[in-house]
């Protein structure tokens, strides 16, 4: 039977809401009732952000969700005899506690293979990881298993780079393992540079070990004795738990000289990455561990299993990618495989963001639709509303409308309707979103983030932001659209890497499906979705204007007129649009309102 304990989880969404507080004071008022015995267990962020910090209490599987520091007192008398569970801290789903960490939605329709570990151990202690199996794969592949049978059997599963592009994964690790060469390296991409991306960065931080025993099986497979783990310098307590992973794993022989007394050498290192989002371009990566500048090698070049860091044969995979090896060597090539489609095998992971009554992190067997995941998992839009948009892929990926919610989520079947997988991004739209401001918003950050060496992908995404910067602003002209779809094909054949070839996906999906926005801001002035401030206009309905003045009192630039008791009148002319207004008004009132386009006459 499982010890009884307490299990708080410390990812950095966990911890920037008060976990560590939580669990010092849950270890005080634990001591305080006579059960200090009692183990505060810090684990892996568990994958529902929108509940965090999370408390968990084993063997009984309680969730309790939101916890604060106050709530320590109550939840250590809950077991004492006696004690009865906070029901107040318990997950609400339409009103009925869910008590059960098991029985909540959110986590019963996932399939969490690679996140089993994340939420149940503690990724700061190497005999955590052992306990649950881990390190067990590295074992049997150094004591039982030749190179190619390993390079065979990650063929057989089926398994796809989960980075974005998709690529086999054991005809990778193949191509290396042949490539000839006196030094060969393993590359970990940690680098996770999509905005609203967050699952590599909690696989680091929640179960690092996984990543570091797929990285040294990748080493024996192909016969590297170096490894590098590529991460962002911004993810600090990722970096933290790897580099006590590293030293752990050195230290039980897991890593280093003589491995597991098979004569395997491997040694892995840290290199932080400054945040260059074209960084996660190979050529780019292994350019920046070299200590250049983080760009994409000009063409033709050979592949990175040939000539990759320091010109020798390296291979290059996601955290993610990494993180299912162990699954496949222990359970089988056949087990990964029996989840996914005909050509995704495994789990997809995304990161669960925007507009959704669920935020956090999912993972679900490929194949699973987009209704499942945004839907039935995510909760659907807060309130009720409809789902406008779903943007998968980060800026490399594209906005689908909610008539393809029954679309695969696979690397063909987002494909083929202009996404893709990314690095796991998932953003949910709803009607207050403008499509033409989402598809300015990742142009500006393609743009930003383009290394300049193609001349097409440089000025190209200058010219595309200046364009729909233009028609969010009232200056579009007619003949724009059909300027954004020349500049989109020019930028995604003149770029050498993926940053410039996918940088068009964004607003060639809104303009695909979304081409009435586009209009409407064009021809109308007007912008549908009551966004863009340079084409909407707030004025006061004198039906259900009551003077309270309210309004008045919150603008910033005194636009607003109007005597006590007597109808309000926005000045137009000194109106800046910012909205507080809206806000200001009492709900019951609802007198100010966002319009698209003209102002009413009697404003």
């Amino acid at each position: 039977m499982t010890t009884r304990r307490f299990l708080i989880s410390r990812g950095t969404c966990c911890v920037s809401a008060g976990a560590d507080r939580v669990a010092d004071a849950l270890e005080t008022e634990l001591r305080k009732v006579g059960l200090g015995g009692i183990q505060v267990k810090r684990v892996g962020c568990p994958g529902f952000s929108q509940l965090d910090p999370v408390v968990i209490v084993e063997p009984e599987g309680l969730l309790y969700a939101e916890v604060r520091p106050e709530d320590a007192p109550e939840l250590a008398k809950s077991l004492t005899p006696g004690g009865q569970p906070v029901e107040r801290l318990f997950y609400r789903r339409n009103g009925e506690a869910v008590p059960r960490f098991a029985d909540i939605p959110y986590y019963r329709r996932q399939d969490r293979v690679l996140m089993k570990n994340c939420g149940t151990v503690n990724p700061e202690s190497v005999e955590d990881y052992v306990e649950v199996g881990g390190y067990a794969a590295l074992r049997k592949v150094l004591t039982g298993l030749t190179q190619v049978e390993v390079v065979e059997e990650v063929k057989r599963s089926g398994l796809r780079g989960l980075g974005g592009a998709g690529f086999a994964t054991g005809r990778k690790w193949e191509s290396c393992l042949r490539a000839k060469g006196e030094h060969k390296f393993v590359i970990c991409n940690g680098d996770e540079g999509d905005p609203g991306a967050f699952v590599d960065r909690s696989l680091l931080e929640g179960d690092p070990h996984s990543v570091l025993e797929g990285m040294a099986i990748a080493g024996y497979a192909v016969g590297a004795s170096t490894g590098y783990i590529y991460v962002r310098a911004e993810y600090p307590l990722a970096v933290r738990r790897l580099r006590m992973a590293i030293e752990q794993a050195r230290d039980f022989g897991f890593l280093g000289e003589n491995i597991l007394g098979t004569g395997f050498t491997f040694n892995l290192q840290i290199f932080q990455g400054a945040g260059a989002f074209v960084c996660g371009e190979s050529t780019a990566l292994t350019q920046s561990i070299e200590g250049y500048r983080g760009m994409p090698r000009p063409l033709p070049r050979p592949r990175t299993t040939e000539a990759g860091l320091n010109a020798s044969p390296t291979v290059l995979n996601n955290v993610k990618t990494f993180a299912a090896i162990r699954w496949i060597i222990n359970e089988g090539a056949a087990w990964f495989a029996a989840r996914g489609t005909a050509r995704s095998k495994g789990t997809a992971l995304f990161s669960l963001t925007g507009k959704v009554a669920n935020c956090g992190l999912i993972e679900v067997p490929m194949g699973a639709t987009l209704r499942e995941v945004v839907c039935e998992i995510g909760g659907g839009v807060p309130g009720g509303k409809p789902i406008k948009a779903i943007q998968t892929g980060g800026p490399s990926g594209g906005c689908l409308p909610a008539n393809l919610l029954d679309t695969p989520v696979d690397f063909d079947s987002l494909a083929a309707v202009g996404s893709m997988m990314g690095s796991g991004g998932m953003v949910v739209m709803d009607e207050e979103t403008c499509m033409v401001d989402i598809a300015r918003y990742f142009m500006d950050f393609c743009k930003k983030e383009s290394c300049g060496q193609c001349p097409l992908c440089r000025l190209g995404t200058v010219q595309m932001l200046s364009t729909l910067t233009a028609i969010t602003e009232g200056r579009g002209k007619a003949g724009d659209i059909d300027l954004l779809l020349e500049l989109s094909e020019a930028v995604a054949r003149g770029s050498i890497c993926g940053l410039g070839q996918s940088a068009p996906n964004p607003v060639l999906s809104t303009i695909r499906h979304f081409r009435d926005e586009y209009e409407a801001h064009i021809n109308e002035r007007a912008c549908p979705a009551r966004v863009c401030k340079a084409l909407i206009s707030y004025y006061i309905s004198p039906e259900r204007c009551v003077g309270c003045g309210l309004c008045s009192k919150e603008c910033p630039v005194d636009a607003i007129r109007g005597e006590r008791r007597q109808i309000h009148v926005i000045d137009q002319d000194r109106c800046t649009r910012c909205g507080l207004c809206v806000n200001a008004c009492p709900e019951r009132f609802a007198a100010v309102e966002r319009q698209p386009g003209q102002v009413p006459a009697n404003a």
